[in-house]
């Protein structure tokens, strides 16, 4: 399977579930999309990219395309691009409700298999001095919205609903069952 990602913490998902594959980074321009829609602009982010690694790399390997998304009181987060936004984004998130979604898009030759899934956190008010902390650390790079639920989100999740590799950008456990009947 090609797993069309440069994203280290998806092929290390895929890896803690072993799953087989090659990773193939894939250029899709995201900013050529026209929605502030999370749900809309995450699945149309997969889409582009899964379509994109099709015309690479055609329809003889299986194919696995993602893309996730933070949807702060319906505002569209997607990587943060300078400390500034991160801090913006951070600001925005701090004692809310957030949702991070993740769409999925495998194809083989037996099946396409298409998901948009939400994992959604209760967050604690963040403390100023943790967040520039977070901040000047650079962790928040290549992250949907700076959010890292295995780093620095950690410590104030009051709740969770969702799967925590949906929030990580890969909801493994839901293509699972398909990758074992190919």
């Amino acid at each position: 399977m090609i797993l069309a990602s440069s994203s280290v913490v998806r092929a290390k998902l895929l890896k803690d579930f072993g799953v087989q594959f090659i990773q193939k980074p894939i250029d899709f321009d995201e900013d050529s999309l026209q929605t502030q829609d999370p749900k809309e602009f995450v699945y149309l982010a997969a889409m582009g990219k899964f379509q994109a690694a099709l015309k690479q790399w055609g329809t003889q390997e299986p194919i696995l395309a993602a893309d996730t998304v933070v949807d702060v009181s319906g505002a569209l987060q997607r990587k943060p691009s300078t400390q500034a936004q991160a801090q913006e984004f951070l600001k925005a998130q701090s004692g809310k409700h957030i949702q991070i979604l993740t769409c999925i898009i495998y194809r083989s030759a037996k099946l396409e298999f298409i998901d948009i899934a939400a994992t959604k956190y209760v967050l604690k008010t963040f403390a100023p001095k943790d967040t520039e902390q977070y901040l000047l650390s650079g962790d928040w790079r290549n992250k949907a919205g700076g959010v890292m639920v295995e780093g620095f989100h950690k410590s104030y999740i009051k709740s969770q609903i969702g799967l925590e590799s949906t929030a990580l950008g890969l909801s493994v456990e839901k293509i699972l069952p398909f990758l074992e009947i190919i």
